[in-house]
């Protein structure tokens, strides 16, 4: 997430609910969720406390109208990061998850300081693992998977750089850190692997990188304005888009922000459309058929309840990605309060949302160009900070 400072902690409890029968990862439709245990937004703002107290859930969307929580592991992660910091490998096998910050005491206050750890999760294990912890860059936030399985990247807000991972069989490792000259909160693979995105946040820029002869190159020369709190950041199934979302200089602050779209797919990728969704677009998804994106819109809920900002609730947004290359709003449904992760299930019928504040994972079904909430709530065993499932 974009926003924060951080205070009194509330423990929660988790909880292990196994699934009845083997861990067939292939078939099964799963969906990450980092909690974080130690940020709050309270009525007069945001409020930290001490680490210890977050988590990854795995979520079974095997019914995709009504999600089931099949297992919890005790790990550190953090909502200081964008909602994408954590993904599924595409057989299904392994699970990403970074730690982007940390809690340090000063005097009676807690303060976040850069971490710099990616965990890596045995989702075929029964139950799931922790399988290892390796070091990448400075408060690693954004992480995307390619279609490919064997190479992954870590965007580093404090870092400014993007960290180039090889995974293969059960291993991950650091093949490269990337200088890309600014805060990088998030990153998106174009589907063949040979280039990608990085949110490049309080520029307001999209960066792009290359990939030659196994290595990655970024030119600062094609950096794109998008707009001011770059978060979300994804590609169109066929690479021929790709979309960013921005929360604007002051997340929640009851001015629109936008989603941005970019051609991507030729030689020099451009902006070509802006569309205006509502107060902080903090993250967004791209449905299986490229046809729509789902973007996560705070609005005011994030801000203390004495702003003139405030909104007690956020908003599930759809929109059309035309083939002309424009955006056209569709529709919105209400979300609980400080919405942060948003993604389709594979059929794209269904778009889930972490409702922060709620502490659940809501429902929504899309129907034609219209989308619903179904009413059912997931409660969660802490705040959903982050959500995704495969690329």
């Amino acid at each position: 997430m974009s926003v924060l400072s951080y205070g009194r902690v509330c423990l929660f409890s988790f909880v292990l609910l196994l699934a009845g029968h083997a861990w067939a990862t292939g078939g099964r439709p799963l969906l990450l969720v980092g909690l974080d245990g130690k940020t709050f937004f309270q009525p007069e703002g945001s409020a930290n406390g001490p680490n210890g107290n977050d988590g990854l859930a795995i979520i079974d969307i095997s019914d995709p109208a009504r999600p089931r929580l099949a297992h919890v592991l005790r790990l550190d992660t953090s909502a200081y990061g964008p909602p994408t910091n954590l993904q599924i490998t595409p057989d299904g096998r392994l699970g990403l998850i970074t730690s982007p910050v940390t809690m340090r005491q000063d005097g009676g206050n807690w303060w976040a300081q850069a971490d710099d750890r990616l965990h890596v999760v045995d989702l075929a294990a029964e139950p799931p693992t922790l399988i290892e912890t390796i070091r990448v860059g400075r408060q690693p936030s954004g992480l995307a998977i390619a279609k490919s399985g064997d190479v992954a990247l870590v965007a580093n807000r404090e870092g400014c750089s993007v960290t180039v991972l090889a995974i293969r069989d059960r291993s991950v490792r650091v093949v490269a850190d990337l200088d890309v000259g600014a805060e990088a909160a998030a990153v998106a693979i174009a589907p063949d692997g040979r280039r990608a995105y990085v949110a490049k946040n309080k520029a307001g820029t999209v960066g792009v990188l290359t990939a030659a002869d196994g290595r990655w190159f970024h030119d600062p020369a094609l950096d794109m304005p998008v707009g001011p709190g770059t978060y979300g950041l994804e590609v169109t199934p066929d690479g021929a888009y790709a979309i960013s979302g921005n929360t604007g200089p002051a997340p929640s602050d009851g001015h629109a922000d936008t989603v941005a779209l970019i051609r991507a797919g030729t030689g020099r990728p451009v902006v070509i459309d802006h569309l205006g969704v509502g107060d902080t677009a903090e993250t967004l998804a791209i449905s299986p058929d490229g046809r729509r994106a789902a973007v996560a819109v705070v609005k005011g809920s994030a801000a203390p309840q004495a702003s003139p900002a405030h909104t007690p609730g956020s908003a599930a947004v759809l929109v059309a990605i035309l083939p002309e290359g424009r955006l056209r709003y569709l529709g919105e449904a209400p979300a609980g309060a400080v919405v942060q992760g948003i993604a389709f299930d594979p059929s794209g019928a269904y778009v889930y949302v972490g409702n922060y504040t709620d502490r659940s994972l809501g429902v929504y079904r899309v129907e034609d160009d219209t989308i619903r909430d179904t009413g059912f709530r997931l409660p969660l065993p802490g705040q959903p900070a982050s959500l995704r499932g495969r690329p």
